[in-house]
């Protein structure tokens, strides 16, 4: 291993957390020892997702790239041909590992290149499946076509039990493991990327009892609705009282991730490791409870999904809460590679994506009139993952779904911290003043009061990333797996995405 530069850097995902659902951002009970870190980080409070799912986001934390730039969407789920920070950071001479127990981050989507060591923690399958001495053997069964269809039967059989324990409220918490695994890591390292998703935020919730009881007591988690689909078709209804006790188990799920997070942090400080290190925390994106008629992640992009938290501990970062600056997501790849004075291997680093870097946000340039700098941008592309279950759940209960819907859309957003513009292909655009109106409830397109330029910006930054949208003039985009190649469907067909 060569000699490092920079700092240590640890880098936290809190997968599926709303900003209001933390201390740190709002006045509840659920993370005092997170609010306590951001005493000595920059908090941000206009943070921008490029996507409201995991796949995406990750893909763009890992390479610095928008989704339509790196490929990896609902069309095609695996990153394919871009550089990844931990294979940049392990270039530099940094050990470097990934810990988490969310699906879609494995060697089977690739986001795991350039990590020495990674561990999903799947429940059922082994995870030495997916690490340690059989790596090699599972990349290579990947990289081939015909044995490519096995690894994925593999993963969608240890899924389908998984979903199915989940569902009964066995499917218990992998967080405890991975903070001792990245413990482990860190101990044994002396220049470190260490990377850990911490997944008991997304459903189900079925917290540790002790959390339980804190946050919502006497609720049974099997007998609340925990089956996003079944609600945004209409075969479910949520009254008032049942997402109250949906809140309370998603708020006990976090407090337990804040004692877990608040194990890893108090060793690093006792293990004198703390000053030494870079600390990144976020989220890939939010939740939605009910707004917009929507229950979960998926098929919007409103603010409770895409404007996430994010925290930032370094020496040349001022702790204090940063309310005005825009920050896209993306720039966490340039921030990282700053921290550890590293050069990308893929995307070089750009200072003026760094959130060290005095110039930062400071681009130059505009996109339909305005300033780049001010502007994030979301992605969603066409639902298809999504989709195939809800049309499911639909078709279960006797329900068509209207095609002339969200639920059929290809979505994109530009954000800046007073406004925001929605572009769907197959239902009316949408427009919010965000500091009137930060629930987006009141849309404001074809007003006098419709924010300027937003819609010229959105439209200049997708001609800038290439994305290709179906048919958009009219907005009849056909069939979502119109033009998907045969294998992308087949891959969908084994992870039982679609029939």
């Amino acid at each position: 291993m060569t000699d490092t530069d920079g700092s240590n850097v640890l880098f936290v995902v809190l997968d599926t957390v709303r900003k209001d659902r933390l201390s740190v951002y709002d006045d509840v009970a659920t993370t005092p020892h997170l609010k306590e870190f951001a005493e000595e980080a920059a908090v941000f409070e206009q943070a921008v997702a490029p996507a409201p799912w995991t796949l995406p986001v990750h893909a763009s934390l890992f390479t610095g790239l928008y989704p339509s730039e790196h490929g990896a969407t609902q069309e095609n789920p695996y990153l394919e041909g871009s550089t990844t920070l931990a294979e940049s950071l392990s270039a530099a001479g940094y050990d470097t590992a990934c810990y988490s127990s969310n699906a879609w981050i494995t060697s089977y989507t690739n986001l795991t290149a350039g990590f020495d060591d990674h561990d999903n923690f799947f429940q059922i399958m082994p995870s030495e499946l997916l690490s340690g001495p059989l790596a090699t053997l599972w990349k290579t069964m990947n990289d081939n076509d015909t044995l490519r269809g096995v690894a994925d039967r593999l993963v969608q059989a240890g899924n389908k039990i998984h979903e199915h324990l989940a569902e009964g409220g066995g499917g218990d918490t992998k967080t405890p493991q991975v903070i001792d695994k990245t413990i482990d890591f860190v101990d044994e390292s002396d220049d470190f990327f260490a990377f850990i998703n911490l997944m008991d935020a997304h459903l189900p919730y079925h917290p540790p009892e002790e959390y339980r009881e804190r946050f919502a007591p006497g609720v049974d988690s099997t007998e609340v609705c925990q089956n996003s689909k079944e609600y945004n078709c209409g075969a479910r209804d949520i009254d008032d009282e049942e997402w109250a006790d949906i809140k309370g188990l998603y708020d006990a799920e976090l407090a337990h991730i804040d004692d877990q997070l608040d194990r890893l942090f108090s060793h690093l400080k006792e293990t004198g490791q703390w000053e030494d290190t870079t600390v990144v925390v976020c989220a890939d994106h939010g939740e939605l409870f009910g707004e917009h008629d929507l229950y979960g992640h998926e098929f919007g992009i409103y603010d409770p999904l895409v404007n996430v938290p994010l925290m930032v501990k370094h020496a040349d970062v001022e702790p204090d809460r940063d309310d005005e600056t825009t920050v896209e997501l993306v720039d966490i790849y340039h921030t990282i590679l700053d921290a550890a004075s590293a050069e990308g291997q893929g995307e070089s680093l750009q200072s003026h994506r760094s959130l060290l870097s005095p110039d930062y946000r400071e681009f130059d340039t505009e996109l339909g009139g305005v300033p780049r700098g001010d502007v994030g941008f979301v992605e969603y592309h066409q639902p298809v993952v999504e989709l195939r279950q809800l049309e499911g759940k639909a078709a279960a209960a006797g329900i068509e779904l209207d095609e002339q819907s969200r639920f059929y859309s290809r979505m994109g957003a530009a954000r800046t911290p007073d406004s925001k513009y929605i572009h769907c292909t197959r239902i009316p655009d949408e427009a919010y003043d965000l500091a009137e109106d930060p629930g987006e409830t009141t849309s404001l397109v074809g007003t006098d009061a419709e924010p300027a330029h937003l819609e010229d910006a959105l439209w200049a930054f997708l001609d800038d990333v290439d994305a290709d949208w179906p048919e958009e003039a009219d907005g009849a985009d056909g069939d979502v797996l119109d033009g998907m190649d045969t294998e992308t469907k087949d891959r969908l067909q084994d992870l039982g995405y679609i029939d």
